[in-house]
């Protein structure tokens, strides 16, 4: 018997099978309760199928840590979750891998804009605004503009100290309808108006950085009204705090999965992605984090109480899909004029 021969196969099928690497299965998050609400419906049960060990991180956002491992060859991530738009910069700039779409089943149960040429949309995310149910028992806000209208909703305003989101809520709160928001914003006149109706608040607004922060703002009542994601709201409200998110004309975003360019498990990364958008996994994730899902088949099997709670269905209805494209065009010309704004 030729034990040399036997024993080159079994290490060749062991290499194919797993990849040459001295390090685990390696996922990039955000972290929090959202990162454990994906432990458990996304994380565990897949590497548990699959035989994986992996070990989990966490990614703050932009293109920096993709970019060093794109010019040092030491890709230190296999899989990471990013909002729309910082993937579609980083898929421009050639920091992704591309998806095959046909191996992950086409994407046909999936919302258009989940599928993407270098990313899987999995969370549907509102950014909306909330308050304290106990400053406002008789009359509380409806839209944007009473979230503007200081004279008959005295009071602070939190929002995060970005340009994004914030000048499309000031454009809705003058009256500009949902499907021409960006249309108005890709014009001189239509970004001056946006500043212009930010000026009338701008006395009154406290500028957030973490997703934390308009959760304990509105409950020790710091703040009138604060813009926050939905998610964190929600899950304020199930543990017993007076808060309410308003879903009237929020502005819905999807976060996505996409794998590091060179990533050493690709192919164990691209399946997974395909494992996240099964509807049973997706359920179970919305059911634990009140972010919606991606498979429009996942909401039926939900409960009514979890679903009422999620960015879908009627609560999307007055809602404004977030534009990636703008932002990945306008976004460093309009930062530069928000920054000086905020210190004018």
């Amino acid at each position: 018997m030729n034990y040399l021969k036997i024993g080159s196969i079994c290490t060749l099928i062991a290499l194919c099978a797993t990849p040459v690497t001295a390090r685990d299965f390696t996922i990039a998050a955000w972290g929090g309760n959202y990162q454990d609400a994906q432990r458990e419906a996304y994380f565990k049960p897949f590497m548990k199928e699959h035989g994986l060990k992996f070990v989990e991180t966490t990614y703050l956002g932009g293109l920096a840590e993709l970019k060093a491992m794109a010019d040092t060859g030491n890709v230190t991530w296999d899989l990471v979750m990013a909002g729309g738009t910082d993937a579609q910069m980083a898929c421009d700039e050639g920091l992704l891998e591309e998806v095959s779409w046909d191996a992950l089943g086409g994407g046909k149960d999936l919302l258009p804009a989940a599928v993407q040429p270098c990313a899987v949309g999995n969370v549907v995310i509102g950014n909306g605004f909330a308050y304290n149910a106990e400053m406002f028992p008789n009359a509380p806000p409806q839209d944007w503009a009473d979230f503007f209208n200081l004279e008959k909703f005295p009071g602070k305003r939190g929002m995060i100290n970005n340009p994004n989101m914030n000048l499309e809520y000031a454009l809705m709160a003058d009256g500009v309808p949902l499907d021409k928001v960006y249309e108005m914003l890709s014009t001189p006149e239509g970004v001056d108006r946006a500043f212009a109706k930010m000026d009338t608040i701008k006395a009154q607004l406290q500028f957030w950085e973490a997703g934390s922060q308009p959760v304990e703002w509105l409950v020790a009542k710091n703040v009138a009204m604060s813009s926050g994601y939905n998610g964190r709201i929600i899950t304020a409200k199930h543990e017993g705090k007076p808060l309410e998110f308003v879903w009237k004309n929020h502005i819905y975003n999807i976060d996505v999965w996409a794998v590091p360019k060179g990533a050493p498990y690709k192919e164990q990364a691209m399946e997974f992605m395909k494992f996240a958008n099964n509807a049973e996994a997706q359920a179970k994730f919305s059911a634990a984090m009140p972010y919606g899902p991606t498979n429009v088949n996942a909401i039926k099997l939900m409960s009514e109480a979890d679903a009422k709670d999620l960015p879908v269905g009627d609560n999307i209805a007055e809602a404004l899909p977030y534009s990636d494209a703008f932002w990945v065009e306008n976004y460093d010309t309009l930062k530069e004029r928000w920054s000086n704004w905020v210190v004018q």
